[in-house]
């Protein structure tokens, strides 16, 4: 069974179990929903990385997954575009890209800032300081929920430890980094331009 056939089988399975849940957790409640979906959501990730890691990827695919689709879910309702999940496709293509520390820190930072100028548009006419701070905060917030959900998944299969936690660790840090770096371009963007007299 080859990797993608492997994935979309352990993915079905996921789906398949949520929809066996008994029918006293659906609800009409949308709260009740959303859970549901985030369910699912894990169930995925978990399913995806033990294809991957079976299949001899690196945990930093399961890291970039998990970090942009909760960006994405994050960003969708601000921009009124992207829909939740927009990223779902990235683990099997990413699989084969290089999956260092920064070459994955640096796919998260180019996709994650590259929706600030429509951020910005949908925040027209407020103070560009804080749109600039509340854009990195909205980010970093889906980053992190997405790192915590993908190291989650690595501690429960018993492998974020030694060089897979070195690496993605250092993944995390880059990230946080490229951040900061990126809030400070923005800022210092903002402040008045000195001119020569």
């Amino acid at each position: 069974m080859s990797t993608l056939s492997a994935l979309a089988s352990a993915t079905n399975s996921a789906a398949q179990q949520a929809r066996e849940k008994p029918e006293t957790t659906r609800t009409g409640n949308p709260a009740n929903a959303a859970a549901l979906k985030q369910q699912l959501n894990v169930r995925i990730l978990e399913a995806s990385a033990k294809v991957s890691l079976t299949a001899g990827n690196q945990p930093q695919a399961l890291v970039f997954r998990s970090a942009i689709d909760r960006i994405n879910e994050l960003l969708g309702p601000e921009l009124r575009g992207p829909e939740p999940g927009a990223g779902a496709g990235a683990l099997p293509e990413v699989a084969a890209q290089d999956n260092s520390a920064e070459a994955t820190s640096g796919r998260i930072l180019s996709i994650s800032t590259g929706f600030y100028e429509s951020y910005a548009k949908q925040h027209a006419g407020e103070d560009p300081e804080a749109i600039a701070k509340n854009f990195v905060s909205l980010i970093r917030g889906g980053f992190e929920k997405g790192f915590g959900e993908a190291r989650n998944i690595l501690e429960g299969m018993n492998v974020f430890n030694g060089e897979v936690q070195s690496g993605v660790m250092k993944t995390y840090d880059l990230v946080q980094k490229g951040y900061d770096d990126f809030l400070n371009e923005k800022l210092a963007a903002l402040q008045p331009k000195e001119t020569d007299a």
